[in-house]
């Protein structure tokens, strides 16, 4: 109802909003609610907040509110942090993946898992009622077969994990190459504004910079970072090592070299670091277009299907995604015509999130590292079930690996949990969501 909010004081008049109540148990939490809409800004809404802790109400700890509906049974453990990933998440993928999980997606599968566990622990409970001149109700061909099964769903769910906890935390994506090979330019047209300072003086960036942003409805935690290249100034040296320990932890490296520039095997091999994806964006593609003699050739090579370049022999590596000849897939860009840009965005997410863009969208993803391990200590124990069947291990002993698998799936769907689990959990939450 439209009702005057006052000073409880004084009677002042402080605003008039909309008080809505919201009984228990169909309200959010389960309990009885009361929520006030005032307008916005920062004075009103902070003068009602003070007015109502003076009357004996306290801020609500972070994710207070989704705890009390986890725990008054309105959702599952999973469902709970489908709502952190919603309000957090800043890509249209993770969007889509909590609002699934949301909807029980996820914990439909562990739910019938762990309904198929408890079915399986049953039969052999039946099984050994019965003396051995009798048949059982049910074989331990049968139920061996079954809990192959229940094992390759959930593993079939696991193998989401990898790409799913890239959807919370942003594909780390490092922008390498030499100095003044655009790779600022690069970084402040795909984060949308002047983030780095770019000059035609080598050498300019010297620490790493990050931002997180969107490409293809996927996250990207972008990184620019100083030109590779041996140098004896100490400060560009530092950036220069900032730099390689972020390609160690890279789950894609985008290559910057100008368009017509030799790109070596040894530019591209980074000694050391990791195996990921790996992508060359010849930059600076406007001004070979202003007839560069050098770029032209190097574009005319290309496409004669030779690797050779003026000024040495363009052999890099292979990498994920290459161009059908085995060397990492180019693309020109240009960040004063935009060239490129676009396709980076349809190019970069099947390079790290393949397995998504690919799925359906009722796929059930893993997308948080307490899921991965439960469901890898489930997958476990199921195998060590079917090991000790085949190897004529006694179905009583055996069936001492379906309890903890059972464990490990409750664990997921929150049916038993610690309180440092469940704080842990909600943590991440905004205050009072």
């Amino acid at each position: 109802m439209l009702a005057g909010l006052h000073d409880p004081e004084t009677g002042e008049l402080l605003d008039r909003g909309i008080v809505t109540s919201y009984p228990a148990p169909a309200s959010y939490t389960g309990e009885d609610m009361v929520e006030i809409s005032c307008h916005g800004g920062y004075l009103i809404p902070g003068l009602l907040v003070e007015h109502a802790l003076e009357a004996g109400a306290r801020m609500a700890e972070p994710g207070e509110f989704t705890r009390r509906a986890y725990l008054n049974g309105k959702m599952d453990l999973l469902q709970a942090e489908a709502v952190c990933d919603l309000v957090a998440g800043r890509s249209r993928a993770l969007h889509r993946v909590a609002v699934h999980q949301m909807e029980r997606g996820l914990s439909a599968r562990m739910t019938a898992a762990r309904a198929s566990l408890v079915r399986l622990e049953a039969l052999l409970v039946h099984h050994l009622d019965f003396p051995d001149e009798d048949e059982p109700p049910t074989s331990l061909e049968a139920v061996a077969r079954e809990a192959r099964e229940v094992r390759l769903r959930l593993e079939d769910v696991l193998a989401t994990a990898p790409e799913g906890e890239l959807l919370r935390e942003g594909a780390l994506t490092v922008l390498a190459g030499r100095p003044n090979s655009g790779k600022s330019s690069i970084f402040n047209a795909l984060v949308g504004y002047e983030r780095a300072i770019v000059t035609e003086v080598p050498g300019t960036t010297r620490d790493a910079l990050e931002a997180t942003v969107s490409l293809g409805g996927y996250p990207f935690r972008l990184v620019d970072t100083a030109g590779l290249r041996e140098t004896g100034e100490r400060v560009e040296a530092l950036g220069i090592e900032v730099a390689r320990r972020y390609l160690a932890r890279a789950d894609l490296v985008l290559y910057c070299a100008e368009t017509g520039e030799a790109v070596s095997e040894a530019d591209l091999g980074f000694p050391g670091e990791r195996d990921c994806p790996l992508l060359v964006l010849e930059t600076k593609a406007d001004l070979a277009r202003r007839g560069n003699g050098t770029a032209r050739k190097y574009v005319n090579a290309r496409e004669n299907g030779s690797s050779d370049t003026e000024g040495g022999t363009d052999r890099p590596r292979a990498g994920a995604a290459d161009d059908g000849r085995g060397l990492p897939r180019r693309i020109a860009t240009s960040v004063v015509t935009g060239e490129g840009l676009e396709e980076l965005g349809r190019v970069l997410p099947g390079m790290v999130f393949g397995g998504l863009v690919q799925a359906n969208a009722d796929t059930p993803v893993v997308t948080r590292r307490r899921h991965r391990r439960a469901l890898e200590r489930a997958v476990e124990e199921l195998d060590a079930f079917e090991r000790a069947l085949a190897n004529g291990i006694p179905a009583e002993v055996a069936a001492t690996h379906l309890r903890p698998a059972e464990t490990a799936l409750e664990e997921v769907l929150g049916i038993v949990t610690l309180d440092e689990v469940l704080d842990r959990v909600f943590r991440d939450f905004c205050i009072g969501k």
